[in-house]
């Protein structure tokens, strides 16, 4: 069975019943068949059809945010944004996607040389609740903008979500089987993987659901694209505009109820104004506002399920046990639901899980740095490598900020974000390949080299 659970309370909302062998073997050759079809439509049909798609995101994010609200505690007004946002890569990809995988040409000598791009069929695509209609449409616009279809194997707690996705898809004008939601456990995709019918995978998520698709999708000899989990860094420096600097750090650590990949979690800072950015800081966390992700005044909303409540906790008091300092917050919040309050920890042990583990959830370490050297060297003490954010005035520190930290993204006095007109993704332990952007397009199509005599 597959229940959404209103984290705010607890409450089971609706079930269903997951996909039997049968029945998903009949979702993969629909999806077959679909492509078959569906590869030979104009860039401008799929450009279409995104615009309509972008257009009922639009009009429709109120139910569509209350939705994402209800199944996982994202904030009301946050939640709304994020159906904005999934209309604004459809846009993007209606408006650039043509360019974008227009032939190439290559001057090759002697003959005409180009490179053509060409869709490869049905990409399964195996996506997080955190973000449950944004992580699904950054994969789904530039697929089907590429002549792909795609089939979702949604997180298990968003299945309204999941539902809601493929009905936009059918009512925007898409060929029917484009677009499939796949209602099924995690067990069941290594046999999804394992079909012929299905050419590659993408996967946001936890490092070791990445590691089983990498590992399954490998024995078959089938591309993936990996986006895991992030361990951010968000370093100040004396330089740096402390004002902006404070009340972007506060934002970034609980977007999302602190449950995003990319929201700040280490906070790495100048030891000449340390004092005065943790007092700022702590208060500013302390101050949050957290609640019911439906009222419209709260910033921090539940956690999306207990055992994610119950595995922060776990290491907040580990951490504090082995000698981290609590600075505010550190408990569960008495109330139903899955609320944890917002928490900052300082002096964390380099072998805390705190130092060395993804938090996913609203807390913060900060530690301190003596100079650049060390704030560089604390920003790459990790096995992730997805996102930095830098904080400096001074052009020759935001140079070496540029140059010096591992991660696929960083950010110079800005916090980090998704946008679809850049590429999104990591290094290290965060995965590989890019999603967005020209990359993203291009992920999943045949590169094809053709040279005509």
């Amino acid at each position: 069975m597959i229940a959404s659970i209103n984290p705010a309370t607890g409450e089971i909302i609706r079930t269903f019943e997951a996909a039997t062998a049968a029945e998903i073997d009949a979702a993969l050759a629909r999806a077959d068949a679909a492509w078959h079809a569906y590869r030979r439509t104009s860039f401008a049909a799929r450009a279409s059809w995104l615009t309509a798609a972008a257009q009922i995101l639009e009009n429709e994010q109120d139910r569509l945010g209350s939705l994402m609200a209800l199944e996982m505690g994202k904030p009301i007004a946050p939640a709304r944004a994020e159906a904005a946002k999934c209309a604004l890569a459809c846009r993007y990809y209606a408006e650039h996607g043509e360019r974008l995988l227009a032939d190439e040409p290559i001057d090759a000598g002697a003959g005409h040389a180009f490179i053509r791009y060409q869709p490869i069929g049905a990409v399964l695509a195996v996506m997080p609740w955190n973000f449950p209609f944004w992580q699904v449409f950054r994969f789904a616009a530039p697929a089907l903008m590429a002549g792909n279809v795609g089939l979702l194997k949604h997180a298990s707690n968003v299945p309204q979500c999941a539902l809601a996705i493929e009905e936009i898809v059918r009512r925007a004008g898409f060929p029917a089987d484009v677009f499939q939601t796949l209602l099924i456990g995690a067990a069941a995709v290594e046999g999804i993987l394992k079909d012929p019918r299905v050419k590659a995978a993408t996967l946001t998520g936890s490092e070791p659901a990445g590691i089983a698709v990498a590992a399954q999708a490998g024995r078959q000899i089938k591309k993936t694209v990996l986006e895991l989990g992030g361990s951010d860094p968000f370093v100040v420096m004396p330089s740096a505009d402390l004002d902006r600097a404070v009340k972007t750090a506060v934002q970034a650590r609980v977007l999302n109820n602190g449950q995003s990949c990319i929201a700040a979690k280490r906070f790495i800072v100048g030891s000449k104004i340390a004092d005065e950015f943790e007092r700022r800081f702590v208060a500013g966390m302390a101050a949050l506002r957290v609640g019911d992700p439906m009222d419209e005044s709260t910033e921090v909303g539940p956690l999306a399920t207990p055992a994610i409540l119950e595995e922060l906790e776990s290491q907040v008091s580990r951490s504090v046990a082995m000698g981290a300092t609590l600075l505010t917050g550190g408990h569960r919040i008495e109330r139903p639901g899955n609320f944890y309050a917002p928490t900052v920890l300082a002096g964390v042990p380099e072998s805390a899980p705190a130092y060395r583990e993804e938090l996913f959830g609203p807390v913060a370490a900060i530690f301190r740095a003596r100079d650049i050297d060390d704030a560089i060297r604390l920003a790459n003490d990790t096995a992730f490598g997805l996102g930095a954010s830098a904080w400096s005035e001074d052009p020759a520190e935001q140079q070496r900020f540029i140059d010096e930290i591992e991660s696929g993204m960083v950010f110079v006095n800005a916090m980090v974000a998704s946008d679809p007109r850049l590429p999104f993704g990591g290094v290290k332990r965060s995965g590989y390949g890019r999603e967005l952007a020209a990359h993203g397009l291009r992920e999943f199509v045949n590169v094809k080299t053709v040279r005509v005599a």
